[in-house]
């Protein structure tokens, strides 16, 4: 298998531009058929198809309150044994309400990925901020 840092470095690079191009197929390849999601409000089991079917829902939102991009700072990864590695993602997100203005927020993520082969999964997604919430804290969308 090539370097561990160089694999999981090109996963989450593929996820970064799947996720701002809604790229379904290389989403859903990004996760498991069943994987966890937390956040501040709590964690539940999701399913990738149920998933798959709010992206585009989720993209039209955040494209209306001005995210512009959504870039990945830093990785840290950390080996939790031969088939699961645990990744903490820093993400840098760029919105623009007024042109010309960019407004940049900070945010983190961290992953829980299963190696199968020379494949990555996500089976466990903690999301270390509610940005559905951080968007109405900048002010670009009413509460």
């Amino acid at each position: 298998m090539a370097d561990s840092g160089e694999v999981v470095r090109k996963f989450f690079e593929a996820y970064a531009r799947a996720t701002a191009t809604v790229d379904i197929g290389l989403l859903g390849a990004a996760y498991a058929e069943q994987f966890m999601f937390a956040g501040p409000n709590g964690v539940q089991a999701v399913r990738r198809d149920d998933f798959l079917k709010i992206v585009p829902k989720r993209k039209a939102f955040f494209a209306a309150v001005g995210l512009k991009s959504s870039q990945i700072r830093r990785l840290e990864e950390t080996a939790l044994d031969e088939q699961y590695v645990q990744v903490k993602t820093y993400w840098a997100f760029v919105f623009e309400k007024e042109p010309n203005r960019p407004i940049v927020d900070e945010g983190a993520a961290t992953y829980v990925l299963r190696r199968q082969g020379e494949q990555l999964e996500i089976v466990f997604q903690l999301d270390h901020q509610d940005l559905t919430k951080r968007v109405q804290e900048l002010g670009l969308v009413l509460p």
